[in-house]
Parts: C-alpha cells; structure tokens; sequence
C-alpha cells in the first residue's frame, strides 16, 4: 500500500510539472517600447529602444513602427544587441519617412548560425527629435518574427506611446525675471 502511494505522488509530480513546464513553453513574448527619458523634452533629442520579453530561439524578425510626426521626428536606427548575443547578423533600419510618421521593414537576421536567441533585450534603437509637446502613439505593425527552422513565432504587440512636454524658452525666464525684478525695484521705491 505504501508503494502505490508513493507511486501516485510522483505520477501528480510529473502530471504537475508537465502542465507547469508545457504552460511556460507557451508563453507568448511581448514587443514593446521603453523611451529616455520619459517624458522628453520639446526640442531635445529621445531615445526609444524596441524590446522583446521571453522569446525563444529567435532567428531573425522584421517590423514597421509608426509615429505622430508633428510631435517626433526619426533621425536614425542602431542595431541592439539581442539578436548580436547569437552571432554575426544582418541589420537595417528600415525606411524612415517623416512625413506619414513611420519607419517601415526595420529587419535584422543572424548569418549562418544553427540556433537563435533565447531570452529577452534590445532588438533596435530608433533616436527621435522631439519637435512639438503632445503625444505620439509608437504602434507596430508588418511584424514578423522566425526562428532557426524559419518557422512564425507569435509574438503579443504592446504598443505604447511617447509624451513630449514643452518648456519655456530660456529668453522668455530671463524677461520674466527682469520683469519681476523690475517691479521688486519699483516696490521698493514707492515703499521708501
């Protein structure tokens, strides 16, 4: 009788962390954005790094991230170093167009290698001037993400956005202070 308890927990043990194991290999990876700095500054320049979560043997992908462009204009796009952490690789920036607000069939693929990558980091820089205060969408779409036996890997899109705050010109403060300064003088004087 003890055996065949003993045999039916380790049945539940394996039955258990077969589900569990079978559960995270279907963890879907998520492609994200994460701006500096947050919020940008209205004439400045920002940085948005294109981000993948839990994603496993990743052999090459390909995206279209569109922008408000009266708020952000593209000035270029750097490779991460993801993707590299698997080998020698093929990047392009894509094609920027700040008139429709998009940089479209940003790619990058690994060269003659057997497996992808596994894990989660940076697959691409996109570097923005911030030219007007509001807020820009930053949404994917044309996504397409292989691995090593060129097979989809379905991936969750998590678009986000990008806030640009404006502040004062510096001439505007300095006239504002002389201002003030002004009326404390005058104050003074009437006061005396």
């Amino acid at each position: 009788m003890a055996s065949w308890q003993a045999w039916k927990k380790r049945i539940f043990a394996a039955l258990f962390l077969g589900v569990v194991s079978t559960q995270a290999a279907f963890a879907v990876p998520v492609l994200s954005t994460s701006a500096t700095p947050s919020p940008a500054v209205q004439g400045s320049s920002v940085a948005v790094k294109v981000m993948i979560a839990g994603i496993a043997d990743l052999y090459g992908y390909q995206l279209t991230l569109s922008f408000n462009p009266s708020v952000l204009q593209a000035t270029g796009v750097t490779e991460g170093a993801f993707l590299g952490t698997g080998g020698t690789t093929f990047f392009s920036g894509g094609t920027i167009n700040n008139t429709t607000g998009s940089i479209s069939f940003l790619f990058d693929t690994l060269i003659g290698v057997p497996t992808g990558v596994t894990g989660s980091g940076v697959l691409a820089t996109v570097n923005f001037n911030a030219v007007s205060a509001g807020t820009s969408p930053l949404t994917f779409s044309d996504v397409l993400f292989l691995n090593s036996a060129s097979t989809d890997i379905a991936v969750q899109l998590a678009n986000g956005s990008l806030q640009v705050v404006a502040i004062p010109e510096p001439a505007t403060v300095l006239m504002l202070g002389m201002g003030l300064a002004g009326l404390a003088l005058r104050h003074r004087r009437l006061t005396t």
